[in-house]
């Protein structure tokens, strides 16, 4: 199976910044959304699809709880990519995705979210001839 970005921002946790940086993470943590924090995506692009050319965008509706877990059976597809295999395929990768939570005046909350999940085909890169 392919793997394929999401279109949504995917923060990787930095370890070892300075305290000034680590403050500057509080302060913008006080009102905010969920942020995934998986290194790479969970979203495996199905083979037969990806050979045939086959493109789509599934929105997904996610609840994440104030830990950051995704509460059990609450991932929908919102907005489906009219490809059942793709949506099926967005589902599977969501229930591996790791968030840290929403915050709301400081404190860690529930929340639900959108969260797109693109399945595109990279195109090859051009290559010039060398002369």
């Amino acid at each position: 199976m392919k793997h394929i970005a999401v279109a949504a921002a995917f923060v990787l946790c930095a370890c070892g910044h300075g305290e000034a940086a680590a403050e500057r993470d509080i302060q913008d943590r006080r009102n905010d959304v969920p942020v995934a924090i998986n290194g790479e995506s969970p979203f495996q692009y199905p083979s037969d699809l990806y050979d045939q050319g086959i493109e789509g965008e599934v929105r997904l509706r996610l609840w994440v709880d104030s830990t950051g877990h995704i509460a059990a059976d609450s991932t929908r597809v919102s907005s489906s990519s009219g490809t059942p295999a793709l949506d099926s395929a967005a589902l599977a990768g969501a229930s591996q995705l790791q968030f840290a939570p929403a915050h709301k005046d400081g404190h860690a909350v529930a929340a639900a979210f959108y969260q797109p999940v693109i399945f595109r085909r990279r195109a090859a890169p051009s290559s010039t001839p060398i002369q």
